[in-house]
């Protein structure tokens, strides 16, 4: 279940990278390009699985 939850997290950060990139652009009135939404996507993910996986732990006693 380990692997679900990667993926998951993949999915949600590409999502809202778009979502973030599509708003800001459509605001200053340029074009969208999708290869920074996949980079800021990316190191999302990254973060977040290192935060998640790494830093927090359960702490079950």
């Amino acid at each position: 279940m380990k692997v679900l939850r990667y993926i998951w997290t993949i999915i949600w950060s590409i999502l809202l990278s778009f979502l973030a990139a599509y708003v800001l652009t459509s605001m200053a009135g340029e074009t969208l390009s999708l290869t920074p939404v996949f980079v800021i996507a990316a190191f999302f993910a990254v973060a977040v699985i290192i935060i998640g996986d790494g830093i927090l732990t359960d702490d079950e006693k």
